[in-house]
């Protein structure tokens, strides 16, 4: 049990992401000091978005310059901090050396952060940004788990360096993180496993994540003759951050967390727009055959090879939620919801 003070600081690593900014906002306003680690503090396009919100928000943000892969990067942001988020990470398709842009910054990144974290003598808690990534790599996996679903007990095996090199980065990272974890007894550690995160980007303008390259595929004409019947789960980018909040200021969390609130596939996703954006935007409608993506797949896409298409189209996925809704009280947003939400910031933004 550790309880957190909320009159004390936390510091955020790669607080301009995806997940990070709508956890610093939950953050702010709740009138917490928000100690925001990032590459660049003169960066104002990218800190624009925080500092709007810290403006109106009770809380306050102060930024500094830390670097994943510097030892020793982390030691100012977290000084009077009991609670460190880290959700800095990779998460990028487009790569050409695995090893130098996935693996070496998640693993490297995850031991700086934890190795500063025990000698910084406030520290109580570090709650990390994992993946379900790190508990499996296809969704043929699922063929091979107890009761066919999921959970926190089953680790990545099948994941490589030149298979789903991501999938491996998070793996090793969370493995890192569980390691150093074990060797010291001055903070506990909290692993939040989110699936793909969908929803709103607080800064679209400069967010280049892979779900917004997903959802722009949906609308912009390039799956309109049908989407992957690929499956997996679906998460809210807002409910990550709220997860992340319940993870830090409950007690009693201890441990690792599915958080995924939709077992699902690409086509299911792509029709829960139909009803709102159909007649306006080519969404597809229909699923594109396992065989057609056997043949343009690999050309279409480096990522599509025969064997991910194999292990992932027309196969459900099952991921167990029930220990993130039970032990930290989380709910989660309906699907259409995220969807719409996220579709129409596009739309607004004009990007597409």
């Amino acid at each position: 049990m550790t309880t957190i003070d909320k009159s004390k600081p936390v510091m955020v690593t790669g607080a301009t992401g995806y997940v990070a900014g709508w956890l610093v906002k939950q953050l702010l306003e709740e009138g917490i000091t928000v100690h925001a680690a990032v590459r660049n503090p003169d960066n104002q396009t990218k800190l624009q978005h925080l500092n709007e919100i810290a403006a109106k928000a009770p809380g306050q943000i102060h930024y500094f310059k830390s670097d994943l892969l510097q030892e020793g990067s982390y030691a100012k942001a977290m000084e009077g901090c009991e609670l460190v988020f880290h959700t800095a990470s990779p998460f990028t398709s487009n790569y050409k050396d695995p090893q130098k842009e996935l693996i070496d910054p998640a693993k490297l990144g995850t031991r700086n952060v934890l190795a500063q974290a025990s000698q910084t003598p406030s520290v109580k808690r570090v709650v990390l940004t994992s993946s379900c990534a790190a508990i499996y790599t296809d969704a043929s996996d699922l063929q091979q788990t107890p009761n066919g679903e999921f959970t926190e007990e089953i680790w990545n095996t099948s994941a490589s360096l030149t298979y789903q090199p991501y999938s491996y980065s998070k793996t090793v990272a969370e493995q890192e993180a569980w390691a150093i974890n074990k060797k010291q007894n001055q903070w506990d550690l909290v692993v939040i496993n989110p699936s793909f995160v969908m929803g709103p980007a607080l800064n679209p303008k400069t967010n280049t994540s892979e779900s917004m390259s997903v959802l722009k595929q949906l609308g912009d004409g390039t799956m309109k003759v049908g989407a992957p019947k690929m499956g997996f789960g679906m998460v809210d980018v807002r409910d990550v951050a709220n997860a992340h909040f319940l993870a830090g200021y409950t007690p009693k969390a201890n441990g690792r967390h599915i958080t995924s609130g939709h077992n699902t596939n690409l086509l299911d996703m792509a029709k829960t727009l139909i009803p709102k954006y159909g007649s306006t935007y080519p969404i597809p409608k229909r699923a594109l055959p396992k065989w057609l993506l056997m043949i343009v797949g690999p050309m279409a896409n480096p990522l599509f090879t025969r064997k991910f298409i194999k292990n992932n189209v027309n196969m459900p996925w099952v991921g167990n939620n029930s220990k993130i809704k039970n032990e930290l009280g989380m709910t989660f947003r309906p699907m259409q919801e995220t969807m719409e939400d996220s579709f129409q910031v596009l739309i607004d933004e004009g990007i597409i």
